[in-house]
């Protein structure tokens, strides 16, 4: 791995739209890229979502077709699909005061903020709770596509698809999940990407940022 700066490895990334069908990630890298998303922050440390890392061929098929052809889903080598909670449930908060009561010992405080975690969040309607948890699902993505580049492996984030269609192909309903986000995976193809070649496009500094002193 080069020595570069973490902007020169956001520089080199772009939106991948044509992967080589001939190449794969390596296991190690894919790794790397996973235990970036799980150390990702989130809301109250909930990490409500869980990522499906899919290589099978086939079943990559069947979700190409549900965002509409998208050929780096099937180009690539892997895929992630992000899937959010579908709801806020007390089990689930209870599951994360555990964790962090196995971490950090049985205190006080912690149950005093995930009650009133529970409190807050529960009584919700639950497409605010799924919302509030797709956001979280952004958050580590966002992360994913930091840890993609730095490992030097391409990757395109993807909106749209049918979440529906994505939802029964991977039984995510039955458990309590809900697609939010695919990320390929893959290598560009320095031959065929009508992308690559152009220069990347950002809005100035002074475009973006109002600075308040």
């Amino acid at each position: 791995m080069t020595s570069k700066s973490l902007n020169d490895h956001l520089n080199w990334r772009y939106a991948t739209k044509k992967m080589d069908q001939t190449k794969v990630v390596p296991q190690a890298k894919v790794d790397a890229i996973v235990d970036a998303i799980r150390m990702a922050p989130t809301s109250s440390g909930t990490q409500p979502f869980e990522v499906i890392l899919i290589t099978n061929p086939e079943v990559r098929a069947k979700i190409c077709e549900a965002a509409g052809g998208q050929a780096q889903i099937t180009d690539g080598s892997h895929l992630l699909v992000f899937a959010a909670w579908d709801n806020y449930t007390a089990e689930r908060i209870d599951d994360v005061v555990q964790l962090n009561v196995d971490a950090r010992g049985d205190l006080p405080m912690l149950h005093t903020y995930y009650d009133n975690l529970k409190s807050n969040y529960v009584p919700r309607d639950a497409e605010v709770n799924y919302a509030h948890a797709a956001r979280q699902a952004y958050i580590a993505l966002g992360v994913a596509l930091i840890a993609a580049a730095e490992q030097e492996v391409d990757s395109t984030p993807m909106e749209g698809f049918s979440p529906e269609a994505v939802d029964k192909i991977l039984g995510l309903n039955e458990r309590g999940l809900r697609s939010v986000v695919l990320l390929p995976l893959g290598y560009r193809d320095e031959a065929g990407d009508w992308l690559l070649p152009m220069g990347k496009v950002r809005k100035s500094r002074d475009t973006i940022v109002t600075q308040i002193d």
